[in-house]
């Protein structure tokens, strides 16, 4: 053992893991971005797919849908669908507060909400099982049964929350993105709307402008454009973008925009008026993360910047005073 401790620790055996972890660096720096999915046009597919089924269910409202008409949203199969059915965990779990989240996370169709359930019910024991494995076969420590059972439980109360704490952090980045977009693609939607574009066409513009800077931002204004080209009530359409995002922001300028159609009051007024505001909420935000700036650099500036200060000043003088002895 010491001879392997000698050998790890060995100055040739740092410099070439440190010379082989900077190599698999360098490949990665190199391959990964020639092999990274382009994710704008994946989630410009998703929507068109989302845009062709909401013609497909208008059409058969109306009744034009001919018969046998191949299904646009491909739906779950396979293992998990099966054990959702077998055991019924749609009526325990499949709720319209589910399918929001979901949708706010960015996940629509049957196949995430067949997963989450799947997850959500096959986590608990899953998390049992490993947290018995570890604590009875692999771990040696000296831990009474009876507080093993009870980390075995706590893992499988862990394992019952985290499909739901996953879907949640992804909502959260995706709101982030979208509220960090949001007053440029509003903007840009006031200037369509004062050059004389529909509001549908304005939609659809600013969702293929706004793609390069936030993905997400475009998959909702494009999902809200098919909603509007096809939707009976135009307010529908706002609300639920307004619901899907859940940004405050949103839902004000969704108001706006419901109110606009409702009274006949024009657009761009409002527009106009709810840009303003996003713009200065931006900048109030940034001035309020830089004067929470100087507290937060108090500790590092304690534990790390005056000990380093301190020995570059006092260092030169104490070294000439040992050399006086």
């Amino acid at each position: 053992m010491n001879e392997f401790v000698e050998t790890v620790m060995s100055a040739p055996f740092l410099a070439t893991m440190l010379a082989a972890v900077s190599a698999f660096a360098t490949i990665l720096a190199v391959v990964l971005p020639a092999l990274a999915r382009d994710q704008m046009n994946q989630r410009m597919r998703v929507m068109a797919l989302e845009r062709d089924k909401l013609r497909s269910q208008r059409l058969s409202e109306l009744g034009k849908e001919r018969a046998g008409k191949a299904k646009l949203r491909q739906t779950s199969k396979g293992f998990m669908r099966q054990i959702v059915d077998r055991f019924d965990l749609r009526k325990q779990f499949d709720n319209d507060e589910l399918r929001n989240k979901l949708k706010m996370a960015g996940l629509r169709g049957e196949a995430p909400l067949v997963a989450f359930m799947f997850f959500r019910a096959a986590a608990p024991p899953l998390a049992l099982a490993i947290a018995l494995f570890y604590l009875f076969v692999l771990s040696e420590s000296a831990t009474s049964t009876t507080m093993k059972l009870v980390y075995a439980v706590a893992a499988a109360a862990a394992g019952y929350y985290l499909p739901t704490i996953f879907i949640e952090n992804l909502a959260q980045k995706r709101q982030h993105a979208i509220k960090l977009a949001f007053p440029e693609a509003l903007d840009m939607l006031l200037i369509c709307v004062q050059s004389g574009m529909s509001v549908e066409a304005s939609f659809g513009k600013v969702a293929k402008e706004v793609a390069n800077q936030s993905v997400e931002l475009a998959e909702e204004l494009s999902l809200t454009t098919a909603e509007l080209s096809y939707l009976p009530d135009r307010r529908v359409a706002f609300e639920n973008l307004a619901k899907r995002t859940a940004l405050p922001s949103v839902k004000t300028v969704t108001t706006a925009l419901v109110q606009a159609e409702r009274y006949g009051t024009p657009v761009g007024q409002a527009l106009r008026v709810m840009a303003k505001e996003n713009r200065d909420m931006r900048m109030a935000e940034a001035e309020k993360k830089a004067a929470a700036l100087p507290p937060k650099l108090t500790v590092p500036m304690i534990l790390f910047f005056l000990p380093v200060l301190f020995v570059v000043i006092l260092g030169p003088a104490a070294i000439s005073f040992w050399k006086m002895q």
